[in-house]
């Protein structure tokens, strides 16, 4: 186990593809030019070389074949509308940052506001499906400041736009580094009563995981996220953000429940099997906005 959790690491450097001159050359062109025309060109230009050299092509197609039982045929094709799908949000935060708007449909934003209304800090739970960064831009509570999970190592030109797009809503990101300090980070947010926002579909090197059953076969779930919620007991919601044209997203909140009264290492199975099950339900029905270029299963 340990090889393949060595394995996984190296497969994803955490970066946005691209140096920081072509990410702002592309921010130029994103405030002249229409988002569709940039989709076409990754469709024919970036999307065909992406899935022959890069690895997460093989984890995909497994994925659509394994997940969904697809023949060789339309998993190929689902592979493809997936990275096309993938060009697209890449593309549309972008876009974010040269002030094109999106036009952003909620459901489920009466749990979410409830919750700020709230003296205690709760945790948002989210995954590598749809375009959840969108959530961050637009989705602001003059009750509560939102602290983000992002990796250390992304790059500096993505880390600097992020922080343009974040600072005026007061929220700020917290990065994932390697001597752990995050947790300080994160330990303090909650303290001060404001929300947290962690991913929990990805398990990096060695982390602490949990096993459960996801589209009818076993796979591991980092315990981390759901630990940090039910060691303080408490409130979780699961937000997911996706894609429904091409200037829409719909934005779906979703309480995830748990018994706070139940011994600590039930608390935790059960929310994370409450986000397991909202977490298969999107990928259901958006199985070409999921994201996670890994081999997934166990």
């Amino acid at each position: 186990m340990k090889q393949r959790e060595d394995l996984g690491e190296k497969q994803w450097a955490g970066t946005t593809f691209g140096t920081g001159p072509m990410h702002r050359c592309l921010i130029a062109m994103l405030r002249l030019l229409d988002v569709r025309l940039l989709y076409v060109f990754s469709y024919i230009f970036v999307v065909p070389p992406s899935m022959l050299f890069r690895e997460g092509y093989g984890h995909m197609y497994r994925f659509f074949r394994k997940g969904f039982g697809y023949s060789p045929l339309r998993a190929w094709w689902m592979t493809y509308k997936n990275h096309c799908m993938f060009a697209q949000v890449v593309i549309d935060r972008f876009a974010m940052y040269a002030g094109k708007q999106f036009l952003m449909e909620t459901q489920g934003l009466e749990h979410y506001n409830h919750l700020c209304e709230q003296e205690s800090g709760f945790v948002v739970l989210s995954s590598h499906i749809g375009n959840f960064e969108m959530a961050g831009y637009t989705q602001v509570s003059d009750k509560k400041s939102v602290n983000a999970l992002v990796y250390f190592g992304e790059k500096a030109s993505v880390m600097e736009n992020r922080g343009k797009m974040f600072g005026p809503n007061g929220n700020r990101m917290i990065l994932v580094r390697d001597d752990m300090s995050h947790l300080f980070e994160i330990d303090n947010a909650l303290t001060h009563g404001e929300v947290v926002s962690i991913p929990a579909d990805r398990v990096w090197g060695s982390q602490k995981s949990i096993q459960l059953p996801f589209l009818g076969h076993e796979a591991r779930f980092p315990m981390g996220p759901f630990s940090v919620a039910t060691m303080r007991g408490l409130d979780v919601v699961c937000v997911n953000v996706m894609k429904t044209s091409t200037r829409g997203y719909l934005i779906l909140v979703t309480p995830l429940d748990y018994d706070k009264e139940a011994p600590r290492r039930e608390q935790t199975r059960q929310l994370a099997e409450a986000y397991v099950s909202v977490l298969e339900g999107m990928v259901r029905r958006y199985p070409t906005q999921w994201y996670n270029y890994f081999d997934f299963w166990i």
